[in-house]
C-alpha cells in the first residue's frame, strides 16, 4: 500500500513537471568558462567548457595546469589509489588537469576520486557528439551526499572531439598545456551586482535542501553586508508549477496546491497520507516572498535572510512546527508588519491569480542570456547562472567577479566577510538593556538566539521572546553594573542586592559605586584610629590600629585601655550592679510597707472619730430618712 501511494506521488510529479516544462517552452543554457590551450602548436587556442554544477570554480580568475590521462581508471569511477595512480605534484611543477572519460558513473564521483588522488582539476570529455551539458550532482544518493560537498576543485565538461584531440596529444608524449579561465563567466558592467536565489522552504527533500539551508546560514551575513552598503541588488525567488484544468478538483492537486490548482508544490515525504502537504510549501514559499516584499518597502531588504534562517532553525518539519503560528513568532520578533505581510499573501483559497506567485511563474522562464530555471537551488548573477558548490566562499567569488573592475568593495579584496549581526536590532533576539544582556551570540556562521548564563546565573527560555534568570541575586548578574574589584583573595562590590537598585560604594571606599569605589585611607585622612596610644596601618578597604604597651584597642571608641583594668573594672562592675539590685529591692519593700501602714492608720482614725462626732456622710444618710418617715 506504501509503495501504491508513492508511486501515485512520484506519477502525478512527473506528470505536473513535464506539463509545466511544456507550457513554458523554455531552454536550458550551459554556463561555459574559456579553456585556452597553450601547447603543444598542433591543438593550441580557445574553447569552450561547460562548468560543473559542484566544486569550486574559480570565478574572476584562472588556473594553468598540465593535462595528463591516466592509463588505467580512465572513467574515474574507482579510486585511483586501487591503481596506484597519484596526480600530485612537487613543488614548483604546474598542477595536474586529470582528463576523464565521460560513463558509468556520476561526474562528481569521477570528480572526487581525482581530487583525493592530487588533481587540482578535472576535464571530462563527452562520449557522443552533442552540444555541452551541464554536469550536475546526483539528486538523491545517501552515498553521494557525503563526498559532494567536500569537492573543492574545479571540473569542466568538454566536447568528444576535443577530448580525442588531447588523448592524441598525450599519447605522442606531447606536454599539453592548459588555461582555466573564468574572468568572463560573470558579466561586469558596472559597480553593483545583482543576483537572485532560486529556493525552498521545504526542508525535508534530502541533500539538496540541506546544502540549501546550509548555504542561507553561512552567507546570511556577507549578504547583509554588501546589500546595506549598496553593492549589491539580492531578489529570492521561488518555483511553483501548476495543475492541469482536467485535474484541479482531485485530493491529489487539491492537497498540493492553492488557488484552484494554479500554484503547486510537491508532497514534502512524496506521500499524500502522511506528514505535510505540498500546498503547506506552497503558502510558507509565499510567506517568505511577502516577507521579503514588505521588508524592501522598509528600505531593509536583507530582513529575508533573517526571516528565513529564524524559520528554519525555530520551525523545522521533523519537529512539526512548519505552520502559520510558528512563522508569526518569528516575523513577530524580526519586527516586520504582520498585517502588510499577509496582505500580500492574499487569499490561497480564492479562484483567482495570485500576483506574487503569478510573476514567480513568468520569471521562471529564460529571457536573454539567461536560461530556464530547472535546477533546485540556482543561483543567478547578473543575469547569468552560477555553476559550482553552493557555498559562501564559492559563492562571494562568483559575486565579487561580477563587479566592474576597480569599482569592486574591499571585502572582495579580504580573505573573507566579517560581520556581527547582533548589532542590528539585537538580531531579532531578547535583551535587557537595562543589564545589557541579550541572548544574541554572533559567530562565523551567523548569530544565534540562546539564553545567557551570567556570572553563573542561568537563563532559561526561547531566545527570541523572553529569558528569565533562574537563579537568585541581582549583584550576580554582572555586578548589578555596579563597581566590583578582587584583591589579595578579597573582593568588595559596590552591588546592594535590594529593589532600588543603587549601586553605593561598600565602607571603606568612596566614588559613585558604578565607575569606581576608591580606598578611604583612613590613617592619613585621621578618621580612626586617633588615640594617642594608637599606630594606624591602612588597608584595602579598611584599616589595621595596634596600642602601644599592654593596651587593648576599642574600635568602637577609637580608643586604648589596659588589660587588667578592663579585668578590675568588670569585677567591681558586677559588685555595684548586685549591690545596686538589692538597694532597689530595699526601697520598694519600704515603699510598700509605707502604703500599707499608712492605709491602715487612716482607717482606725476615722472609726474613732465616728465614735464621738457624725460624719457629714451620715446626717446626710439621717436626713433621707426623717424625710421618707414624715
Amino acid at each position: 500500500m506504501g509503495c501504491s501511494r508513492g508511486l501515485k506521488a512520484a506519477l502525478l510529479l512527473g506528470v505536473a513537471l513535464l506539463i509545466f516544462t511544456e507550457s513554458v517552452v523554455g531552454r536550458f543554457v550551459v554556463e561555459k568558462n574559456s579553456l585556452k590551450v597553450m601547447s603543444p602548436d598542433s591543438i593550441k587556442g580557445n574553447h569552450d567548457s561547460a562548468i560543473g554544477n559542484f566544486g569550486i570554480p574559480q570565478y574572476g580568475g584562472s588556473m594553468a595546469g598540465a593535462v595528463v590521462y591516466p592509463k588505467d581508471n580512465q572513467k574515474g569511477c574507482k579510486e585511483f589509489d586501487d591503481s596506484g595512480i597519484s596526480f600530485k605534484v612537487k613543488a614548483g611543477a604546474m598542477p595536474n588537469f586529470v582528463l576523464l572519460e565521460r560513463g558509468d558513473c556520476f561526474f562528481a564521483l569521477k570528480v572526487w576520486n581525482a581530487q583525493n588522488a592530487g588533481a587540482a582539476a578535472v576535464l571530462v570529455a563527452d562520449y557522443i557528439e552533442e552540444a555541452l551539458i551541464t554536469m550536475d550532482s546526483p539528486e538523491e544518493s545517501s552515498n553521494a551526499a557525503k563526498y559532494i560537498s567536500n569537492i573543492t576543485i574545479p571540473s569542466a565538461l568538454i566536447d568528444k572531439s576535443f577530448g580525442e584531440k588531447l588523448k592524441e596529444a598525450i599519447s605522442k608524449g606531447d606536454m599539453v598545456n592548459v588555461n582555466l579561465d573564468w574572468r568572463e563567466a560573470v558579466p561586469h558592467p558596472d559597480d553593483r551586482v545583482e543576483y537572485e536565489l532560486w529556493t525552498n522552504s521545504n526542508d525535508e527533500c534530502g541533500f539538496k535542501c540541506d546544502m540549501l539551508m546550509d548555504f542561507v546560514k553561512d552567507f546570511k551575513g556577507a549578504a547583509q553586508i554588501l546589500e546595506k552598503s549598496g553593492y549589491t541588488q539580492f531578489t529570492p525567488h521561488y518555483i511553483t508549477w501548476y495543475c492541469p484544468q482536467a485535474f484541479t478538483i482531485s485530493k491529489q492537486c487539491k492537497s498540493q496546491c492553492i488557488n484552484h490548482g494554479r500554484y503547486c508544490a510537491p508532497d514534502p515525504e512524496q506521500d499524500f497520507s502522511t506528514g505535510y502537504e505540498g500546498k503547506d510549501v506552497v503558502i510558507e514559499n509565499l510567506r517568505q516572498l511577502c516577507v521579503f516584499r514588505v521588508a524592501n518597502e522598509t528600505k531593509k531588504p536583507w530582513m529575508w535572510w533573517d526571516y528565513v534562517t529564524d524559520f528554519q532553525i525555530r520551525c523545522p518539519m521533523k519537529e512539526k512546527k512548519y505552520n502559520k503560528e510558528c512563522a508569526e513568532g518569528v516575523i513577530k520578533s524580526l519586527g516586520l508588519d504582520l498585517k502588510k505581510i499577509e496582505k500580500c499573501m492574499g487569499d490561497p483559497e480564492a479562484d483567482l491569480d495570485n500576483q506574487v506567485l503569478k510573476e514567480e511563474q513568468d520569471a521562471q522562464v529564460g529571457k536573454g542570456s539567461r536560461s530556464d530555471v530547472t535546477i533546485l537551488p540556482t543561483l543567478v548573477v547578473n543575469n547569468r547562472q552560477y555553476r559550482g558548490k553552493l557555498e559562501k566562499g564559492a559563492v562571494l567569488k562568483a559575486l565579487c567577479s561580477g563587479f566592474e573592475e576597480t569599482t569592486e568593495p574591499s571585502v572582495c579584496l579580504s580573505g573573507d566577510v566579517e560581520t556581527n549581526e547582533c548589532l542590528d536590532n539585537n538580531g531579532g533576539c531578547w535583551q535587557d538593556k537595562s543589564n545589557n544582556i541579550t541572548a544574541c551570540k554572533d559567530t562565523f556562521r551567523g548569530r544565534v538566539c540562546e539564553c545567557p548564563v551570567v556570572n553563573g546565573v542561568q537563563f532559561k527560555g526561547d531566545g527570541y521572546s523572553s529569558c528569565v534568570a533562574s537563579g537568585p541575586g541581582r549583584c550576580k548578574i554582572t555586578n548589578g553594573g555596579c563597581w566590583h574589584d578582587t584583591k589579595n583573595g578579597i573582593t568588595f562590590s559596590a552591588c546592594v542586592d535590594n529593589t532600588d537598585g543603587k549601586c553605593t560604594c561598600p565602607p571603606g571606599f568612596k566614588g559613585d559605586g558604578v565607575k569606581s569605589c576608591e580606598d578611604i585611607d583612613e590613617c592619613s585622612e585621621k578618621k580612626a584610629c586617633q588615640c594617642p596610644e594608637c599606630s594606624c596601618k591602612n588597608t584595602w578597604g579598611s584599616y589595621e590600629c595596634t596600642c602601644s604597651g599592654d593596651l587593648l584597642y576599642i574600635r568602637d571608641h577609637d580608643t586604648c585601655i589596659s588589660k587588667r583594668a578592663t579585668e578590675v573594672r568588670s569585677a567591681w562592675t558586677a559588685v555595684w550592679v548586685i549591690f545596686l539590685g538589692l538597694a532597689m529591692a530595699t526601697c520598694g519593700a519600704y515603699l510598700v510597707y509605707r502604703y500599707r501602714l499608712r492605709s491602715y492608720m487612716d482607717s482606725e482614725i476615722r472609726a474613732i472619730m465616728a465614735q464621738y462626732m457624725p460624719l457629714d456622710s451620715q446626717n446626710e444618710v439621717v436626713s433621707h430618712a426623717n424625710e421618707e418617715r414624715a
